[in-house]
């Protein structure tokens, strides 16, 4: 069995591995690159492999960086199975076309650029109508079946809670008599995320491809984040202004209705009181159809909310609805938002704000004093939602240069991906610990921590994979082939690598300047030499500090 990692590497976005195995090859999810503007044109690079020759696919959730390229595989001549929960198959459904529908508009944007700098235009990377296309391949199953896909290779979905639908995926194949067993982990959910149950705990594998997207951050606990997300709308809305929260339209939209909704059940005190009268007062607006469409989704996928919240409907009540709440559908009835000057509390995608209704409302809110942006996801570097959130004073949107005089709050435990505990409590789960662990889906500084804390803690073996890297998974995973084609990364990531490098050569300097001084025939000279040598490095150290 070989394993080619072809996206998400080093980076968060782009998920696709090319599985070849008991003479089969299959994808494990085929998503979108997102972020800065080099990494977006990967999505128009040729596939590293013939979309004709794969035999299925396996998809662990729809959310467009792991599913965003689907499209694009159908288009270029992809026709069999994609495998894939019931609820992700109901989300892609509406996902897809959307994406393609913003690939089409953006495309057009872009063609009159180039047209007024004399360059050809170019087709989107793919339709609306590709995307309803190539639904027809999608089949559904359920978790916790173990399916046979051929007499060699079976597979069983488990409930990752990171989003409706989202999965584990274990994967046993049969090779030379052999089997090997292989766990992609998706993206893996917090223990605590609103409406969904905790991420299902795996019991072996021989291999594990595993998501570190907050391998080195831990978040807050659940009824710290519900405290601070009642003060910081209360706050907005007694000042006058309006509180913008870019959400993804799936998951986290819903995630924030029925946390709203529940916020009453927290605290009973008299300041808790007066928050929560002020933000019942408010109109909550949902403005984007796709969350719209998706909340449906959800409302049609009951079965999967964990067990607290499968007791309030059966009292009848619906998690995802509350006094004040209104979904906008139509351009208009966006645009007149921005109109009134009510205090309200507008939810809009896309979560990091680089393509839908949320750059209006942005453009409308970010120079005014009395309005908050409040981010709940996480930005990926490049992204619009990335430079507010990190400080910028002036940003540009629709080509005007717009100042950020609003109050930028992140309130980080929306976040539907584990933290660095959740991460090695799985890892912890495994009665049979795996020979090899490959960190996927994270930001390098990010894999470098869990990295070196997974060695630290379990001495198992960790590697950080490489684009284009492909492993032979037998008794051991051997690295057979690498790619000389590089992924862009961000300016980030590589000053913490430099860090990283940095600290194990301090540790080499003072293991040698230990060794000189500990020769008894070492003169004075040498010793005030290396002493200046240490005390122009601090002074090199002090200028990044104070820089």
């Amino acid at each position: 069995m070989k394993i080619t990692f072809l996206g998400a590497t080093k980076t968060v976005t782009g998920s696709n591995y090319l599985v070849e195995a008991a003479g089969k090859k299959f994808l494990v999810d085929c998503g979108m690159w997102q972020g800065k503007a080099e990494l977006e044109e990967e999505n128009y690079q040729e596939f590293e492999f013939n979309p004709k020759e794969i035999d299925f696919m396996l998809l662990t959730h729809a959310h467009i960086d792991h599913s965003g390229r689907i499209p694009k595989l159908y288009k270029e001549g992809y026709r069999n199975k994609i495998y894939a929960h019931k609820a992700t198959c109901d989300l892609c459904a509406i996902m897809l076309p959307d994406s393609g529908h913003i690939q089409e508009q953006e495309n057009e944007w872009k063609n009159k650029k180039r047209i007024r700098k004399g360059e050809k235009p170019q087709d989107p990377l793919y339709t609306a109508e590709d995307a309803l296309k190539c639904l027809e391949i999608f089949t559904k199953v359920k978790y916790d079946e173990i399916i046979e896909i051929t007499k060699d290779i079976f597979v069983r979905f488990n409930d990752a809670g990171h989003m409706l639908g989202s999965s584990i995926i274990e994967l046993w194949v049969k090779e030379d008599g052999k089997q090997i067993k292989t766990v992609f982990t998706g993206d893996l959910g917090n223990n605590d995320i609103p409406l969904l149950s905790e991420p299902t705990m795996i019991e072996d594998t021989d291999f594990l491809v595993m998501e570190s997207t907050y391998g080195s951050r831990l978040h807050m606990r659940n009824d710290q984040k519900a405290e601070i997300f009642l003060d910081v709308v209360s706050e907005t809305l007694d000042n006058g202004g309006t509180v913008v929260i870019p959400s993804f339209a799936v998951g986290r939209t819903q995630e924030i209705l029925y946390e709203i909704d529940k916020l009453k059940d927290i605290k009973k005190d008299e300041d808790f009181r007066r928050k929560y009268k002020t933000l019942m007062k408010a109109p909550v607006y949902v403005d984007s159809p796709l969350a719209i469409s998706a909340t449906q989704v959800f409302k049609e996928n009951m079965d999967l909310f964990d067990e607290e919240t499968q007791k309030e409907i059966s009292k009848g009540e619906n998690p995802l609805e509350f006094p004040g709440l209104k979904f906008t559908m139509t351009t208009e009835e966006s645009k007149a938002l921005n109109e009134d000057p009510t205090p309200s509390i507008i939810i809009s995608a896309s979560g990091m704000c680089d393509v839908g209704r949320i750059k209006h409302h942005l453009k409308h809110n970010l120079w005014n004093p009395k309005s908050t942006i409040l981010f709940v996801g996480y930005q990926a570097p490049g992204t619009l939602g990335y430079n507010i959130v990190n400080g910028a004073k002036k940003v540009k949107i629709f080509g005007e240069e717009i100042a950020v005089n609003a109050r930028i709050e992140y309130i980080e435990g929306y976040s539907g991906h584990a933290d660095q505990e959740g991460l090695m409590n799985f890892i912890y789960s495994f009665i049979k610990k795996p020979k090899k662990i490959f960190l996927v889906h994270g930001e390098e500084d990010s894999q470098i921590v869990l990295e070196n804390k997974i060695q630290e803690e379990t001495g198992l073996d960790v590697t950080i994979a490489e684009f284009g890297d492909t492993y032979e998974l037998k008794e051991e995973a051997k690295l057979t082939h690498k790619t000389e084609r590089k992924i862009p990364i961000t300016l980030r990531s590589e000053v913490m690598r430099r860090l990283e490098k940095l600290k194990d050569e301090m540790k080499d300097m003072q293991n040698a300047v230990e060794d000189d001084l500990a020769n008894k025939e070492l003169r004075n000279e040498d010793i005030f030499r290396i002493n200046e040598k240490i005390k122009d490095l601090e002074k090199q150290i002090l200028n990044v500090i104070e820089g």
